[in-house]
């Protein structure tokens, strides 16, 4: 039998880029990118690009300094040790930075999914922590556990999700935890 590729329609190829999963990755890129002292706005840009979103992304910088703002809230998800405490820290945000979900296609130029900023327009920094909090809260009631964490090394701040295959992970990269590791097993050596 010859395998003939699947070819993704325009909404199931928008549905990929915008899934829950997706989304959670976004918010992870996001909050590592806006913990520098003085993010750039074409940097934050590019994250929002790799992850979907398309021009124009005309971010200024009070915009990054609000995404910035909203990135430290969302951190506190990730930092979360425990369910109970990931699910109390959404429900905290839930309340006191996002409107009603309800559903949008954004007249009719996209399919049909939800939204809990105010408006199909919202400010970046109110669409970026509504949107995060709907994903991370899926992410918890999908899998009863924290959805990320904080990378485990000590020279790293960076935030992850935990989601997927395999083992769950205490580390952001390779990198990281080869670099943990490395140090570990120095450490031993010369005890």
């Amino acid at each position: 039998m010859r395998y003939i590729p699947q070819v993704l329609s325009h909404s199931d190829a928008w549905s990929t880029r915008h899934s829950v999963l997706t989304t959670a990755r976004r918010t992870a890129a996001l909050i590592n990118a806006l913990a520098a002292d003085h993010p750039d706005p074409d940097g934050v840009a590019d994250v929002l690009r790799a992850y979907g979103e398309t021009d124009p992304i005309d971010l200024t910088t009070q915009d990054v300094a609000e995404m910035r703002a909203a990135a430290a809230l969302l951190r506190q998800v990730f930092a979360a040790e425990h369910t109970d405490d990931a699910a109390a820290t959404l429900n905290r945000l839930l309340q006191d930075h996002t409107g009603p979900l309800r559903l949008t296609s954004h007249g009719s130029s996209t399919p049909w999914h939800p939204h809990l900023d105010p408006d199909d327009n919202a400010p970046w920094p109110e669409w970026f922590l509504a949107s995060s909090c709907m994903a991370l809260t899926v992410l918890v009631w999908d899998s009863q556990r924290p959805p990320g964490r904080v990378c485990a090394s000590s020279s790293c701040h960076n935030v992850f999700i935990t989601q997927g295959s395999g083992p769950e992970r205490r580390y952001c990269s390779r990198r990281c935890a080869t670099r943990e590791r490395v140090a570990a097993h120095r450490r031993s050596h010369t005890t």
